[in-house]
């Protein structure tokens, strides 16, 4: 993944159940007012996903195949939270509670023989520690929940060797309202842009090692200048 090239994809999600104005496409659009930030030289797309297991599935590989993203960000709510939670990782089996157009996946399965648990490469421990967000909690989960958010994030996560995250907010409320989830959107979105180019730079430099140690002790061809 290079992170000079490429887009960022946020998504949040449409009505369902009791949730007629879901919190998380809420967040996303006033996200989608405010930008990365002058300083993040990438672009940003913004997309509503329905709660449809079926339809999320066509078109969360029409993101990674289409347009090519560096990073995707999937936010869903969580309507008991408190706090902002980033999930580190999400499971391909238990998928039991059906969508709004009552289907569950086949045997609860988003994919046949894929690995049972897949995590991003960003660090949402480390994530949570430095988003900073007044007015807010961050924190940080292993347990996305199983429902058509988790089930996005695996396929992305999937499709996306690992450069994903699954962001869920709570519902929104006087003390909480959108225009709060937005900047908190951006504020963690750029802390995981900036952990993702830690462990580029991390890894090159590890490349770097590698080839210098495999070199030693091999004669060098030409001249010094």
């Amino acid at each position: 993944m290079d992170s000079q090239s490429g887009c960022v994809v946020v998504t949040g999600f449409g009505p369902f159940r009791q949730h007629l104005v879901n919190s998380s496409w809420e967040a996303v659009k006033e996200l989608s007012k405010l930008g990365l930030g002058s300083d993040m030289e990438v672009e940003l797309q913004t997309l509503q996903l329905p709660v449809d297991y079926r339809e999320v599935k066509q078109r969360v590989a029409r993101i990674w195949e289409d347009l090519q993203p560096q990073f995707v960000v999937h936010v869903g709510v969580d309507p008991a939270a408190k706090a902002i939670f980033l999930e580190q990782c999400s499971r391909n089996r238990g998928y039991q509670d059906t969508d709004i157009r009552g289907f569950r996946p086949e045997c609860g399965v988003c994919l046949t023989d894929g690995p049972e648990v897949i995590a991003s490469e960003v660090s949402m421990k480390a994530v949570s520690r430095r988003a900073a967000v007044q007015g807010v909690e961050v924190a940080y989960s292993r347990d996305a929940g199983r429902y058509v958010c988790d089930y996005a994030y695996y396929l992305s996560l999937h499709h996306g060797n690992g450069c994903a995250a699954l962001i869920h907010v709570p519902p929104l409320s006087p003390w909480l309202p959108a225009s709060l989830l937005g900047k908190a959107l951006q504020v963690i979105i750029q802390e995981m842009l900036e952990e993702i180019q830690k462990g580029q730079a991390q890894n090159l430099v590890h490349r770097k090692l590698s080839l210098c140690s495999s070199s030693q002790g091999e004669p060098t061809g030409g001249l010094l200048l």
